[in-house]
């Protein structure tokens, strides 16, 4: 039997894998195709590092350097701190000996328990699975699908104010960016006036940046857009990505949530410092940290004073609930958060549930720039069409842990101003930065063997796609300027005859892109890692109303292949709902499309004709589902994730019984005709628990009876799949 790796993962589609692995194996084992589980969840990576589990995540690591690795990846959840408390505290309550999390260790032992949960903070996973480069595209199906059923873009009101703020350089992360290319093999250390921060292993030819973004110029951006959106009517919103960037963005919004409440913060500074309070984890920690303090009333109504005075208003995470951008660092996802603002005109959500127009704030022009001029080219030029608007795919840079996202062990919080200096090996001083005290320093990394690898990759997809490839690259940022002189490198050793590549800045690559997409005409973009995420959700959820419908395929730099199964940030929601009345909205395109291109890898190592036909089948199927339009409704009582799953194996069924294999037609045409005959029955039993509140054991380490039997109620359904 060949072997799939399924991972376990966490929220809406962990619940949704109860339902559709059964199906899954039912079907391809008839292809001699076995897909077992692989538990990289929250809950069983805190259990591995207290011990209590196999470190299934490292077997997985080891996995992705074989030539035969083959890996569907779910969408994971990268914890925040406050997530990690809650799943320690999950886990407490189901009988699991371990320890809480230390938020400010006291002792030896505290800072040895919070190095082991540390591991399993922010992207944890993915530096570890992703040992190849991205590359992301909508299926024809899919984007033929959207264009034929368009979701809906809010139009930009006339004139409008909405607009995004970033530093523009100015003592920011790409301000104070330098970067060098190792000549050799080498020690690198990183010090702080001379005391030793870290020593990194550097390899020839790969590139190290350092940076910083400057704390006091931090805040006073902050209060600089504050008083800008109070002078022109507009809500205040601040986007960052504290979950994959687990150091820098919960510092810098916990300076924002400092800011924004100043008042509220100078006046109660002795009982917040007295109970610990830690702007980083937000309104949320907080609020639990004042629990039961006489002051306690008071301090909300003073926060509650500021939520609610006419100016700025602050954007809301939920207004019905008060919950606002400050809740809590995870709350809001950049590569999440600015599609919908995009997608919605320009605006976000006030205390009261109005939608209105915003000035979104993202403090690092790194990457502020592409958001500023993604809203600045629809209040220009309108929304998008969806029937008529070409599309985007990414080439996207992230193999062995590439650049930002790979930079946590390498981020640091100074405790003290002076100097930070890279030094090689041999005394040479490779950088050297005047740095504050608090300021946020950090080391990117990017090496030699994926940038050559993500160069080859971009060739061979501009050659199969015949359009335009552009490199984001600004000559101006010092990393970007040694990218480029790799990608000049590497683009001249292969055969690049005919084709379109150029190398653009972020804001001229925004706009070719944009231009070339209102025309109907489709662009490859070519990116470092971070853009790689900012633009696989932005281009996605306007083009086809989200981005779990992408095609995401990492071929591994050894020769096995990752496909990854889409975006995960709406899940939590998700879940809410399910646990509150038995319907899951989770769409699991995204695993059926990957599921098809891992069966294709398998088949293109091994000549088998049953293999053939079982993936050519569940193309048919993904067809029929786009076609059939079986997607998941939004609300109770209508079809969801459940039933979307059944039609799925009716129509790979049917496909089936009508091959050419005549063994696998004679084995699924009794099926198929169960499955057709059967489907009101089965539709019955699948509704019937819509409405109905719904107990899975957990929220992060469900319990795996409950969950499957929440998740397969259908008597029916369940005897003819597990009769195959």
């Amino acid at each position: 039997m060949s072997k799939i790796i399924w991972s376990k993962i966490d929220e809406a589609p962990a619940l949704a894998t109860y339902s559709l692995l059964p199906i899954v194996n039912a079907f391809t084992k008839e292809a001699g195709v076995e897909v077992v589980t692989s538990d990289i969840s929250l809950a069983g990576r805190v259990l591995s590092a207290m011990g209590l589990a196999e470190d299934e995540l490292s077997k997985l690591g080891e996995l992705v350097l074989q030539e035969d690795a083959n890996i569907i990846k779910l969408p994971n959840v990268s914890a925040s701190v406050g997530q990690l408390k809650d799943c320690i505290a999950e886990l407490q309550g189901q009988g699991y000996d371990i320890p809480n999390y230390p938020e400010n260790p006291a002792n030896a032992e505290e800072e040895e328990i919070q190095a082991k949960y540390s591991v399993c903070l922010g992207s944890a996973v993915n530096p570890v699975l992703r040992e190849g480069n991205s590359d992301r595209r909508a299926a024809k199906a899919v984007k033929k699908f959207a264009q034929n059923n368009p979701h809906r873009l809010k139009a930009y009101s006339e004139n409008s104010k909405a607009r995004v703020a970033h530093m523009a350089g100015n003592g920011d992360f790409y301000g104070n960016e330098k970067s060098v290319t190792m000549d050799k093999d080498q020690k690198v250390t990183i010090a702080l006036n001379g005391k030793e921060l870290k020593t990194v292993d550097a390899l020839a030819g790969e590139i190290l940046d350092g940076t910083f973004m400057s704390v006091a110029a931090l805040r006073a951006f902050y209060k600089k857009t504050i008083e800008e959106a109070k002078a022109e009517g507009l809500i205040w919103s601040v986007h960052l990505k504290a979950t994959m960037m687990k150091i820098s963005d919960p510092i810098m919004f916990g300076h924002g949530f400092e800011i924004f409440f100043e008042d509220v913060f100078a006046k109660y500074a002795d009982t917040f410092k007295e109970l610990g309070v830690n702007p980083n984890l937000g309104m949320s920690d907080l609020e639990k940290k004042i629990a039961g303090h006489a002051q306690e009333a008071e301090i909300k109504a003073a926060f509650q004073a500021v939520v609610e005075a006419d100016a700025p208003k602050i954007a809301m995470v939920d207004s019905d609930k008060g919950t606002t951008n400050f809740n809590a660092s995870n709350d809001v996802i950049i590569d999440a958060s600015m599609p919908v603002v995009v997608r919605e005109g320009g605006k976000q959500w006030d205390r009261t549930g109005a939608a209105l127009e915003t000035l979104a704030v993202i403090p690092d022009s790194t990457y502020g720039m592409f958001h500023a001029e993604m809203v600045a080219d629809c209040v220009k030029n309108g929304q998008y069409d969806v029937t008529t608007m070409g599309t985007m795919q990414n080439i996207g840079l992230m193999a062995q842990k590439a650049e930002e996202y790979g930079s946590h062990p390498t981020t640091f919080e100074l405790k003290e101003a002076g100097k930070v200096t890279v030094t090689a090996e041999d005394g040479t001083e490779l950088m050297s930065f005047d740095c504050e005290a608090g300021d946020i320093w950090r080391m990117s990394r990017a090496k030699d063997i994926p940038i050559k690898d993500w160069v080859r990759l971009t060739v061979e997809r501009t050659r199969i796609e015949g359009y335009p490839a552009v490199f984001w690259l600004d000559e101006n940022r010092a990393h970007d300027a040694e990218m480029i002189k790799k990608v000049n490198k590497y683009l001249a050793e292969l055969d690049t005859d005919g084709l379109d590549i150029q190398i653009m800045n972020v804001t001229d690559a925004t706009r070719f892109t944009n231009e070339r997409i209102r025309r109907g005409e489709n662009t490859i973009a070519v990116t470092g890692n971070v853009l790689r995420d900012h633009l696989t959700d932005m281009y996605p959820i306007l083009e086809l109303g989200t981005s779990a419908k992408m095609l995401s395929i990492v071929p591994l730099i050894a020769g096995g292949g990752l496909y990854e199964t889409g975006a995960g940030g709406s899940a939590p929601k998700h879940v809410d709902q399910f646990l509150e009345e038995g319907h899951l909205r989770w769409d699991s395109l995204g695993e059926f499309l990957a599921l098809a291109e891992s069966l294709r890898f398998i088949a293109q190592k091994h000549n088998s004709d049953k293999l053939a036909a079982v993936t050519a089948a569940l193309d048919v199927a993904n067809d029929g589902y786009l076609g059939n339009n079986k997607a998941p409704g939004r609300k109770c009582g209508e079809p969801d994730n459940k039933a979307s799953h059944f039609f799925v194996a009716q129509y790979w069924a049917k496909a089936l019984a009508e091959c050419d294999n005549a063994e696998l037609a004679a084995k699924f045409a009794p099926v198929a005709k169960e499955l057709t005959e059967k489907e009101d029955q089965i539709m019955s039993e699948l509704l019937a628990v819509e409405g109905k509140a719904q107990d899975i054991g957990g929220y992060f380490h469900p319990d795996d009876a409950k969950a499957e039997k929440a998740m397969r109620p259908s008597a029916t359904l369940n005897a003819i799949i597990d009769s195959i």
